[in-house]
């Protein structure tokens, strides 16, 4: 008999067995992952016809490819003729068709079948050329938002800009900081396979106290040679900030680090990093001016988001250029998927400061996501254990003011991660029918 998806979830409080239980992680996957808007890749990773780069979605292969027109297609990775699946590299260009390396079936880059050899053998068969069940089967619905291509696989349901809601900021706000108004993503992922369930994943991206904690090591270390630096020369580079600032006193981070709570399980987290005021900085901020005008150009400048989770599987850092996007295997193991960006119009010194935090921070050798992947992999190990069925969301449980479409969560609430487990409730609750 299954389990009640509602009996394992209460305001301040959800059940061990939702990082630990085998049928519950396949319940989630159909009942999560296939079917709502899940990020697929950048338009730019796409720039040519037959450009493409396979994708999970939920336990389904897919394939996002520029087709002959220029617009982008998400099919399923799978020949309809014996399932071979027809792309197997990441990323690569597919000339003008894909075709079947087990048959030699054919198919054009929307996936409408090109042709078949010995196709007299067909004749008078149940197989025909225009029946679209013999073309590769495309995605229920694919939308770009901002140049982020994401894809749903049923029909039903809300438009992509209004499931963002007011995490749209994700976006909006990595976007407006170009003087074009676009981004382009830099064509190099750090890929990590966490031994941990996905949802601690998602959870940590809005912890706004862990880090103060988990990372203090980390930051004390870059502090020291950050001061070591400025009494020697005068001055530190001013990527060490990237870790020094993590050495915060726990009380600065729970000052700092408010939290907005969106409709399905959306969060925006609040920025703790102050503006560099170098030179490269300074002439940014003029031709922002000099694009914007000083109004809007300060405006942009001037939001403050640090993190926007979007539930169930992306974590976008707007400030930094940095997107992180999850891919559940198994109920104890994850592929998370590290991306950067650069600005359409700013300085190559506007992007070094995303590519330092991508190495410094997001990296799989920092010390930083080394803490992380330790701590999740010990609640893995320790969610197994009877020693008690349930885990705690208390802190700041009840504190949350605002309306019915955003809560504000306190500094150091634990909101964001009660707001998770709101979305995956109604998810697994509609998709078991209840």
């Amino acid at each position: 008999m299954k389990t009640k998806p509602a009996t394992l979830v209460q305001p301040d409080r959800v059940h061990r067995r939702c990082y630990a239980d085998a049928e519950l992680f396949e319940q989630e996957l159909r009942n999560i992952f296939e079917k709502t808007w899940v990020y697929c890749g950048h338009e730019t990773q796409l720039r040519k016809p037959g450009d493409y780069a396979t994708v999970q979605i939920g336990r389904q292969p897919m394939i996002m490819v520029r087709d002959e027109s220029g617009a982008i297609q998400v099919l399923y990775n799978r020949c309809p003729h014996r399932g071979a699946q027809l792309c197997v590299r990441r990323d690569g260009n597919t000339g003008e068709q894909f075709m079947c390396s087990y048959h030699g079936w054919r198919f054009n880059l929307r996936g409408g079948l090109l042709g078949v050899p010995i196709e007299d053998g067909y004749s008078n068969t149940g197989m025909t050329m225009t029946d679209p069940e013999f073309s590769m089967k495309r995605a229920a619905r694919v939308e770009i938002y901002r140049g982020f291509v994401f894809a749903r696989l049923v029909e039903q349901g809300p438009s992509l800009v209004e499931w963002l809601g007011g995490a749209r900021a994700a976006f909006d706000d990595m976007c407006d900081r170009s003087p074009e108004g676009e981004v382009e993503i830099i064509p190099v992922c750090h890929r990590v396979v966490q031994h941990s369930n996905w949802k601690l994943f998602m959870e940590n991206q809005v912890d706004v106290l862990h880090a103060g904690v988990t990372h203090e090591s980390a930051g004390r270390a870059a502090m020291a040679v950050e001061q070591q630096l400025q009494q020697a020369t005068g001055t530190a580079p001013s990527e060490y900030k990237f870790l020094s600032t993590l050495a915060l006193p726990l009380s600065k981070f729970a000052e700092l680090l408010e939290s907005k709570n969106f409709p399905n399980g959306h969060a925006l987290i609040a920025a703790y990093l102050e503006q560099p005021r170098d030179a490269d900085t300074l002439e940014y901020e003029r031709v922002m001016r000099e694009r914007y005008g000083k109004k809007k150009a300060d405006e942009i400048m001037g939001r403050n988001a640090h993190h926007v989770v979007l539930y169930p599987g992306v974590s976008v850092q707007p400030l930094l250029l940095q997107l992180r996007v999850i891919r559940p295997l198994t109920v104890d193991s994850t592929l998370s998927e590290i991306w950067h960006f650069r600005l359409k119009g700013a300085s190559d010194a506007m992007y070094r400061n995303a590519l330092q935090y991508f190495n410094l921070i997001n990296s799989p050798a920092t010390l930083v996501n080394a803490d992380d992947l330790e701590n999740w992999n010990r609640c893995q190990r320790g969610v197994v254990s009877t020693a008690s069925e349930w885990i705690s969301f208390h802190r700041g449980c009840g504190s949350e003011t605002g309306g019915p479409g955003v809560t504000i969560g306190k500094a150091g609430s634990e909101a964001p991660l009660r707001n998770q487990y709101r979305a995956w409730l109604d998810y697994m609750n509609q998709g078991e029918g209840m």
